[in-house]
């Protein structure tokens, strides 16, 4: 996707600070990439071709999708605000309650997306990916860092 394309899609990013930080990759998604895995595709499909974490239920619900996170040592918290010792993540859903999109906050504060197989960007805040694609933020999950 060219900037002007992710610009168009997600307009909101046009002013609010954000970069492309890798080409585009059909190998992993922003689920996966919000859980540090830039090796698979993380969907709870029911055929069983893409990786989910064992013993999570293959539903594209909310709660799976936490739970899948819960796995690797999240857990729920009030706010996206940067804190040292943490690192968050956060989930989207549509406007039915389905899971869309996930980001990752990095220690810098910035947020880091993967847009479906495309380019993985960095971006300011996590409302600039809020709208008709996206939906909005869900929940937002910490878990400790390796420091």
């Amino acid at each position: 996707m060219s900037r002007h394309q992710i610009e168009r899609e997600f307009p909101a990013l046009l002013n609010s600070g954000y970069g492309i930080t890798s080409p585009a990759e059909k190998d992993y998604n922003c689920i996966a990439w919000a859980a540090g895995d830039a090796t698979a595709w993380w969907e709870p499909d029911p055929q069983y071709i893409c990786f989910w974490p064992a013993n999570i239920p293959r539903v594209y619900t909310l709660e799976a999708f936490v739970k899948a996170f819960e796995t690797l040592g999240f857990a729920q918290c009030q706010d996206a605000r940067c804190e040292d010792g943490f690192e968050k993540v956060t989930i989207y859903v549509s406007s039915d309650g389905i899971p869309t999109h996930a980001a990752r906050q990095l220690s810098s504060g910035m947020w880091t997306s993967k847009l479906g197989n495309s380019e993985d960007i960095e971006h300011r805040s996590l409302e600039v990916l809020e709208g008709s694609i996206y939906g909005a933020v869900a929940i937002v999950l910490k878990r400790p860092t390796d420091t």
